[in-house]
């Protein structure tokens, strides 16, 4: 195979991956993955009696960051920087009671999903390069 032919072939390559759907749709479904991933960090770590913390975990749209697709998972609950960060507990007076340490549930999902990321990854990968039939 000569070098320019396969230039040509990786340029055909690169815009049938940024045209197509693949990509979003592979980082949709990852989205979700890491969502539920989330999920189940959250309720194993978090004592939660409303369950609202639980139901604002959503995954975002894809979008574009620095000129890479990319997608994320966060909490639209109000309090949900102070279960991952931890806070000071104070009473009704402003008295100081101590420092509730932070569940870290974003932070254990994600190290807990790099690994599956990174092999799904490496699966979507293959299968586009043997779907454009590029060996």
């Amino acid at each position: 195979m000569s070098l320019d032919k396969l230039s040509k072939d990786l340029m055909k390559l690169a815009n049938s991956i940024n045209n197509g759907k693949d990509s979003k749709e592979f980082l949709r479904k990852s989205g979700n993955k890491l969502k539920n991933k989330t999920l189940s960090v959250a309720k194993s770590r978090v004592n939660e009696s409303t369950g609202n913390y639980i139901k604002s975990i959503k995954r975002g749209k894809v979008y574009d960051f620095k000129g890479a697709l990319a997608v994320r998972t966060y909490s639209t609950a109000p309090h949900a920087h102070l279960i991952e960060y931890g806070y000071i507990k104070k009473d009704r007076t402003g008295k100081e009671h101590g420092f509730q340490r932070g569940k870290h549930v974003f932070m254990t999902a994600q190290k807990d999903f790099e690994d599956e990321f990174y092999n799904d990854t490496q699966n979507f990968i293959d299968d586009v390069l043997m779907k454009n039939e590029f060996k």
